[in-house]
Order: structure tokens, then C-alpha cells, then sequence
């Protein structure tokens, strides 16, 4: 099926930003004449948080001029410190004002629902499921970000779990009925409201005061991040069972990558692949961590200890998730993104999860 038109990559106020842009973020795609010193900037991902802190910014300006015999040294900054909203990396990588970075799905979604096939709500209750999930939709996720934004595709990240914290306790997601619960998108929403709660979008910085005045009861976020701002004193109750992850993207502006010489861009490859693994190993020793610390167990590391109850997903919980997601998470996905959708799911998702498009019509 052919790709629908791109969408104007650049309304009046993203061609503003592209031009106040341009001026800062000079070296962009640097190139250079054979042996000398190419010089690259780049866009990574949320600042603060131990993804970037503890892999991006380290690989970039530590590990890179050593993989490339000093022939590429590059200089990161976080995107939501370079004045980047999130939901305009990829039409500022097509644009070729930023050329190598890092982009969150979950916001990109926002503009191109596509983009969340890979993480919809209840699809990867653990992250074994989502590496599975990531390697089927990935060839898919790669064409699509070649074709329509011009970007080639070289990495994929994901955050820790997100998970259901609760005031009150709760045996399982069914509980959750009747009770005002913290989201974060529109999918966590949909999925919220079909277990007959209500979704309420709070930022997550007011999070655990929501939860301690009762504004809402229940909360999703991560497992460790919830911990660091002390939601771990102001909830009982946290379940093992993810409701999604938060993945992100690494790439580069194809003509930029393009200029680069291939033994650079071999080496990159390299690495990038070995950051991935590295990143992706972290996210699940966070999960557990962050479980561990809320529950005081003696295995914490990271976070603070708490006297929470970690419960721990049943048979009827994974039976009810498959059916959420086959009523209520894939059919609200497929309005919002169209028949192109549809068509994707049915061939890449149907055939190993045995759910239909279909559903949505």
C-alpha cells in the first residue's frame, strides 16, 4: 500500500522554530574532507532522567571519538533543554535543522498515531513481551520513518515500566472501576475509561500531591520514577503488570548520515547497537528495582525504601488485558490512525497475536 502524502512538515510557527533553530544548532550533520575531524551536535532525549544521564550523553561524548579513532566527536544536549517540544523532532529532522537525535514515540503519536503501534497500552505486560513486540513492528517502523520524514532509523530505547499505583489497595485491574486514575496519553485514557475509571491527565511533576489529596486514587507512571518524586509514601498498592513502556527513537537525517564516511558510519552502527542493549538491560533492572525499593525489599538499590504491596498480575488479569486490547486498545488506535493502520496491523500484529483489525469497523 502506498504512503499517504507527507503532511506539511513545516506550519507557520514550526518554521519559526526551525529558523530560530538554525542559528544554534550549527553542526548539524558536519561534514568534512577526508582524515579531518567531523563535528556533529546532537538532540538526545529527556533530560534528568538515568537514559540520558547515565548512556546518551556519556556514549556520545566519551565512547564516539573512540570508536571512530577521533575521527567524529560530538557535543548532546536534551531536547526539552534545547527549547524542542517533543512533538516537533521529526519534522525538524525532516527539515534538516536537527539531524541526529532522539524522539519519543509517545509524543510523535501525537501527529502521527502510527507511531504507537509499538507501544499501545496493554500490549507488553512485561518487557520480554515488548522486545518481541519491538522486533515485529520494527522493519515497519523503519520504512515509514525513511519514507515520510526522511530519517533513517538506528536505534530504539525504552523507558522502565509503567505501572498502576493505588492509595487503597487492589487485587488487579478490575479494581480499578469506579476510581479516578492518573494518565498520561490518550491510549492509558481509553484503556482507563473501559475498566470504568476515570482518566484524569495530570503532569507528572503534581502527581504525588494528586494522590494524597484524593484528587485522584490511583496513578500511572514508572516503577522507579514514581519512587524518586516519593510516590511510595502516599500509595499502598503497586502492580507488577505493565501498562505500557514509553519508547523512543534514535535517528539521523538520511542526507546527513549520508555524507558521513561509511568506516564512521559502521562504527556507529556498532555502537548505537551496543547502547540499545545497554539501555534496554537498564530498563529492566529499573522495573524490578524500582518494585523492590517500593516494597522495602533488601535487594533496592536505587530508589527509597517503602512498605508497599506489589501485586502481582493473575490469569484473569492477562485474559481481561487480551481483551482489552483486542476490543477497546487496537479499535480506538485504528480510528484514530486510519486505514494504512489497519492494513499494518493485520499483517505484521495479527498473525502472532491472533486479533484483528478487523474489530474497529
Amino acid at each position: 500500500m502506498p504512503n499517504p502524502a507527507p503532511r506539511d512538515p513545516a506550519p507557520r510557527r514550526l518554521r519559526r522554530a526551525a529558523l530560530a533553530l538554525a542559528a544554534c544548532l550549527l553542526g548539524f550533520g558536519g561534514t568534512a574532507r577526508a582524515e579531518e575531524t567531523i563535528q556533529i551536535e546532537v538532540v538526545g532525549g529527556l533530560a534528568s532522567v538515568v537514559q540520558y544521564t547515565r548512556y546518551e550523553e556519556p556514549f556520545w561524548t566519551q565512547q564516539v571519538p573512540a570508536l571512530t579513532g577521533g575521527r567524529l566527536r560530538a557535543e548532546i544536549a536534551p531536547f526539552d533543554r534545547r527549547g524542542i517540544r517533543g512533538q516537533e523532532m521529526l519534522p525538524l529532522m525532516r527539515l534538516g535543522v536537527v539531524s541526529y537525535g532522539s524522539v519519543l514515540l509517545g509524543l510523535a503519536a501525537a501527529e502521527e498515531p502510527e507511531l504507537n503501534a509499538m507501544d499501545l497500552p496493554a500490549a507488553s505486560p512485561d518487557i520480554g513481551t515488548l522486545r518481541a513486540t519491538v522486533a515485529r513492528w520494527r522493519p515497519h517502523l523503519e520504512e515509514l520513518l525513511r519514507e515520510r520524514y526522511n530519517v533513517e532509523l538506528l536505534a530504539v530505547y525504552t523507558y522502565p515500566a509503567q505501572v498502576v499505583w493505588c492509595r487503597e489497595p487492589f487485587s488487579g485491574l478490575t479494581d480499578l472501576a469506579g476510581r479516578r486514575v492518573r494518565t498520561s496519553s490518550v491510549g492509558q485514557s481509553e484503556l482507563v475509561t473501559a475498566l470504568g475509571g476515570t482518566p484524569v491527565v495530570i503532569p507528572f511533576a503534581e502527581v504525588v500531591a494528586a494522590v494524597r489529596t484524593g484528587v485522584v486514587h490511583c496513578a500511572i507512571t514508572g516503577t522507579l520514577s514514581g519512587n524518586a518524586i516519593g510516590l511510595h509514601e502516599v500509595a499502598t498498592h503497586v502492580s507488577r503488570q505493565a501498562i505500557s513502556w514509553g519508547l523512543s527513537v534514535f535517528g539521523a537525517n538520511a542526507d546527513a548520515w549520508d555524507t558521513l564516511p561509511e568506516p564512521v558510519r559502521t562504527a556507529l552502527h556498532g555502537g548505537l547497537a551496543q547502547l540499545e542493549q545497554e539501555i534496554w538491560t537498564a530498563a529492566a533492572e529499573e522495573t524490578e528495582d524500582g518494585l523492590a525499593c517500593n516494597a522495602g525489599l533488601a535487594q533496592c538499590r536505587q530508589g527509597r525504601p517503602g512498605r508497599m504491596v506489589v501485586v502481582e498480575p493473575s490469569g484473569a488479569d492477562e485474559a481481561l488485558r487480551r481483551d482489552l486490547l483486542a476490543r477497546t486498545v487496537v479499535p480506538a488506535w485504528i480510528r484514530r490512525c486510519g486505514a494504512i493502520c489497519a492494513e499494518a496491523w493485520d499483517r505484521i500484529a495479527k498473525p502472532e497475536l491472533g486479533i484483528a483489525a478487523a474489530r474497529a469497523e
